[in-house]
């Protein structure tokens, strides 16, 4: 297939099945029907718990959760019950976990919120005019 940049404008419409006036109404919802809208597709969506989990993957987190378990175990051997500091620092990994998680949901809204405000426009020929 000839890269259509090469080929004169003739040829292009030719090519694609259309006259110089554009497109009919019939014919553009005939073609919408058949290849779909001209919309790239989204990527998915990570849930709730997978942006979770990501927010755990963070290396300030995780040698927090290491500390934890070490003073854990260290204050087993030791014979003291106390966990004060364990349930501290888990806490605090929870709570920057959560925190994470609610400020990417707010940024992703927000842009999902300017992508539709900026939504792209164009000009077409429908029925021998411009649309």
């Amino acid at each position: 297939m000839k890269k259509l940049y090469t080929q004169s404008a003739e040829q292009v419409l030719q090519g694609l099945g259309v006259g110089p006036d554009g497109l009919t109404s019939a014919q553009a919802q005939e073609r919408l029907e058949k290849y779909g809208p001209n919309k790239l597709k989204e990527a998915e969506k990570p849930t709730l718990f997978q942006r979770f989990i990501q927010q755990l993957k963070d290396p300030m987190l995780i040698i927090l959760m290491i500390a934890a378990a070490v003073s854990a175990v260290t204050n087993l051997m030791a014979g003291h019950n106390e966990m004060a500091e364990v349930v501290i620092i888990l806490a605090v990994v929870l709570l920057n976990a959560i925190l994470g998680v609610f400020q990417e949901s707010k940024a992703e809204a927000a842009i999902e919120a300017l992508q539709t405000m900026t939504a792209a426009t164009c000009k077409v020929m429908r029925d021998g005019k411009m649309v």
